[in-house]
């Protein structure tokens, strides 16, 4: 249930330890299990499959962005892509929850909300363009090109994934 009371949806212990334990498998899933496709400009972030919970719950905002931004430590980029990387996640949940807040067919949540995270990957692609040390725009439209088909990949799996685990687990709770 989205809270009323707080923008982010977290008012109890049990929404903090929930948003955490995202947190921690976001992190998990970047650094360690799929550590070799995290980062770069052809990257497939396996955690990214997570941003496909906010549209169960806006809690998950604060718990994929902290993931992210504490995953991006751990990439060459650095205090770079702990900034530019994290900014493009939580602009891309605030995006996804706004836009699909309203919305009834979760089916639709979900692709809604992989199109919207391939999308924001120009943010990356800038990134990556402009902190690289070749020319701008072929660098920009190639990383744009393999990061938003890394975004797609991994948050279609995600969203498939989780659509079958809410019809076990009610994950707007």
């Amino acid at each position: 249930m989205n809270s009323k009371i707080n923008f982010f949806g977290i008012d109890s212990l049990i929404d903090i330890v929930k948003a955490a334990v995202v947190a921690a498998l976001y992190i998990v899933l970047t650094t360690t299990v799929f550590a070799a496709f995290s980062f770069g400009p052809i990257q497939f972030r396996f955690a990214e499959g997570l941003n496909n919970l906010v549209p169960f719950n806006k809690r998950y905002i604060v718990a994929i962005t902290l993931g992210c931004f504490i995953s991006n430590m751990m990439s060459s980029l650095g205090p770079v892509d702990m900034i530019f990387g994290t900014f493009e996640t939580f602009i891309t949940l605030v995006t996804i929850h706004f836009v699909t807040k309203k919305m009834s067919s979760l089916p639709l949540k979900l692709v809604i909300s992989v199109l919207i995270g391939t999308f924001y990957m120009f943010i990356i692609a800038f990134e990556i363009a402009f902190f690289g040390s070749s020319a701008f725009w072929p660098t920009f439209w190639s990383s744009y090109l393999t990061t938003g088909i890394g975004e797609f990949v991994t948050m279609g799996i995600g969203a498939v994934i989780l659509y079958f685990v809410n019809m076990s687990v009610d994950l707007s709770k």
